[in-house]
């Protein structure tokens, strides 16, 4: 393993954080409230950075979005790319990647997802179906078939159900939902345009700022995922879920990084009984062990993100990495508070929205608790557990 980032890695991470430190400013934050940044999406769209994802890799990804969360930017960087620009290039077809790539590379579509593994095991609030298309191409409603600019028939179909939470959804163009027609098997991935009838958005307010909103399809037209230049990794879903799994948690390193940068500052400054706070023992031991965690993060993060690029299985360490992410960017959210005082309860000051930030990411990446369920079970399977043994 080498993690060490190549040129245009570096290149992409620089460029990203010199954008994000200039626009993601805390009066800037404080104004938008809780929508999306379309400065900041449109410069960083601009520079060329959602481009060059697919060459920078999930590696180059990770840091850039570390670079985000570092500034808690208001933009879908980590939702376009993880549920539109990644599983599109790669399991869509030519047609598919043709059409859709070119707004997703520039910044013109806007992707998010709708996996409710994301919610936890016992909380899949979704009631998702699917029907394919048996006849003529779906219309939309008002439109004949022959108008309506939609996949033929063998390709696409019609999908109900809802989904209650569902981040960035208020700024999608496109939503990805995954469907069970059967008990057996992993879901189908269907990608679902927003800007149709039978798709309904309700705002919904989330601990962070997210743009979320309440999905409810009726019917909607979608097209599946079915991997166009082949399955890999178990699957489409499997490898478009760890994928995901990973980008958040890359997310999250960045959101602790920044907590922690507040809390050194702030502690650095502050003076009690004519010395700094960060003079005391307890305060230098609450700080290492945040270091420390935010390193585990990072590191799994890296690993996963290596090993997807690399062509490897990278189920098991997308996992770790959100667990990680889950548990000790809880953690260290709160260390950060802690080691404000009072000042972090105030809900105006810049280390308040990185509290917010990282227990939405803690929650969105599920449970700990079932994360590592879902990991042991993993390791358990036959196949899984020989080649974890034989890689170690």
């Amino acid at each position: 393993m080498d993690f060490r980032p190549t040129e245009e890695q570096t290149a992409a991470r620089d460029l990203a954080a010199g954008i994000i430190d200039d626009l993601a400013t805390h009066e800037r934050l404080t104004a938008l409230g809780t929508g999306t940044d379309p400065v900041l999406w449109k410069t960083l769209s601009g520079a060329g950075l959602l481009a060059a994802v697919e060459e920078i890799g999930l590696v180059g990804l990770a840091l850039v979005l570390e670079e985000q969360g570092r500034r808690t930017a208001q933009i879908p960087l980590a939702a376009t790319c993880a549920f539109g620009l990644l599983p599109v290039a790669a399991y869509g077809t030519d047609a598919q990647r043709a059409r859709l790539l070119p707004g997703l590379r520039d910044g013109t579509a806007v992707a998010t997802g709708a996996l409710p593994s994301f919610l936890g095991a016992s909380s899949t609030g979704a009631s998702l179906s699917g029907a394919l298309s048996p006849g003529a191409p779906c219309a939309r409603a008002g439109r004949s078939a022959e108008e309506a600019p939609a996949p033929r028939a063998e390709t696409s179909g019609r999908l109900s159900g809802v989904m209650p939470v569902v981040p960035w959804l208020r700024t999608a163009t496109h939503v990805l939902v995954p469907v069970r027609q059967d008990s057996v098997g992993a879901p189908r991935l269907f990608l679902v345009p927003t800007d149709q009838p039978t798709v309904d958005v309700a705002t919904v307010e989330t601990t962070a700022p997210w743009a979320a909103g309440r999905l409810e399809l009726s019917g909607a037209l979608g097209e599946p995922l079915e991997g166009g230049r082949g399955v890999r990794h178990g699957g489409v879903y499997e490898g478009t879920l760890g994928a995901a799994r990973t980008v958040f948690a890359a997310l999250q390193a960045g959101v602790c990084a920044g907590s922690l940068a507040h809390a050194v500052a702030h502690t650095s400054q502050r003076e009690q009984f004519g010395r700094p706070l960060s003079a005391n023992q307890a305060v230098q031991l609450r700080a290492a062990d945040a270091h420390l965690d935010i390193e585990a993060i990072r590191v799994t993060c890296l690993e996963a993100a290596w090993r997807y690029d690399a062509g490897l299985p990278a189920h098991t360490q997308a996992l770790s990495a959100a667990w990680w992410a889950a548990e000790a960017g809880r953690r260290v959210v709160h260390t950060g508070q802690h080691l404000h005082g009072g000042v972090g309860a105030d809900v105006t000051h810049p280390v308040h929205r990185h509290f917010l930030w990282g227990r939405q990411l803690n929650a969105f990446l599920g449970s700990p608790g079932a994360l590592l369920a879902e990991l042991g079970e993993a390791l358990a399977v036959p196949a899984r557990d020989a080649e974890w043994k034989e890689e170690r």
